[in-house]
Order: C-alpha cells, then structure tokens, then sequence
C-alpha cells in the first residue's frame, strides 16, 4: 500500500471496491452520499471514507473532543467479534481525532477516553465535491498481530452529515434500525482476504 496521504494514491484506491453507506433507520440513499474502502497489509488496516459534502465543516481540533456534535465519519470495530467490547476511531474535517474503547456492562456501555490507538495515522483532504478521510490503524494497537486470510472482525462504518439550515444526516454500512450508531448487534462482518 501506498504510505497514507501519499501524492498519486488515489490509483491505487481505485482498484479497491467501495461500499456506500445509507441512512441508519431504514436504509434508504443519503442526500450526501459517502463510500468506505478497506484495505491491509502486515502492519495496518486502512479505511478511507469519500464524502460528498456541499458544505463540509469542523470547529473542534482537540483530541477526544466530541466530534459527534459536529461532522464526521467513524469506525466502529470488534476484532475479538464477542460484541462485549469495541474500538471507536473518530475523524473530522480538519482531521481531529476521537478515538476510544467502549465496554458493555449491567448498566449499559462504559466509555474508556483514556486508550489511544498507538501509531494511528489519519489525513484529510478537501475535494471539489467533498472530503476524504483516511486511516491507518496498527495492528498492534488492537489485536494480537496481523489477521489471518480469512479472519473475520465485526464493524460498522458511519457519518454524521450536519448540512446548513437541514437535518443531520446518519449514514452507516450496516444499518442500525435507530437514528443512533452504538447498536454492536447490527455490525457488519468485514473479513480478511487474501492479499492480492
């Protein structure tokens, strides 16, 4: 794979299929349409959200702000697929990052701010016609070594779109069935393959 961010990358990611998000409840296209692609190598699992935006705006810059009021996309992730315990990585348009662990409990879910997901790397880019978020995940940072061809993690992919003077927007991979993403029992099934 090419480093993350690099000058002519957008080649090799038109190789790679794209998945569309639709909106959380039922189903149905969004007004701002936004794709996920996935890639792995040894070291890393690279995601990278495309996002037609008319609009796309941030204020926040500080780590583990609260990224949700605003706009962003992020990826829910379980490697271990129990659904008892899941990582939450968060960026937005001016590439601020909120990324944490989210555990179940009697009570509901308990959030850990505190993890941060060592050697992640993120950019940003603003396009004609949106944004492009892109991440590099370690994983070293969030399972025991590289998945095997065939491993399967559990995942959601996800946006919130906040367009002027209209409603936010919820976009996911996997839809919810509630204007809400934290539903661990609707993520997808992403699997490792083979490496071409």
């Amino acid at each position: 794979m090419p480093e993350i961010g690099a000058h002519g990358s957008d080649f090799f990611w038109q190789e790679i299929p794209a998945l569309a998000l639709v909106e959380t409840v039922g189903a149905q296209s969004l007004d701002q349409p936004t794709i996920v692609q996935m890639a792995w190598d040894e070291q890393e699992w690279r995601i990278r959200f495309t996002a037609t935006d008319a609009h796309p705006w941030a204020t926040i810059t500080e780590r583990d702000g609260p990224l949700h009021r605003e706009e962003v996309v992020e990826v829910f992730f379980d490697p271990c697929g129990d659904l008892m315990s899941y990582f939450e990585i968060e960026v937005n348009p001016l590439n601020t990052v909120c990324d944490l662990v989210l555990r179940k409990n009697r009570s509901g879910i308990i959030k850990d701010f505190g993890w941060h997901c060592e050697g992640l790397s993120t950019v940003v880019q603003r396009t004609a016609t949106g944004w492009i978020a892109e991440l590099g995940i370690p994983f070293a940072s969030v399972a025991e070594g590289t998945p095997q061809p065939g491993a399967i993690w559990r995942a959601n992919f996800l946006r919130i779109d906040r367009p002027p003077h209209r409603e936010r927007e919820l976009g996911a991979w996997s839809p919810t069935g509630l204007a809400q993403f934290h539903v661990p029992a609707r993520f997808g099934f992403v699997e490792f393959t083979e490496q071409a």
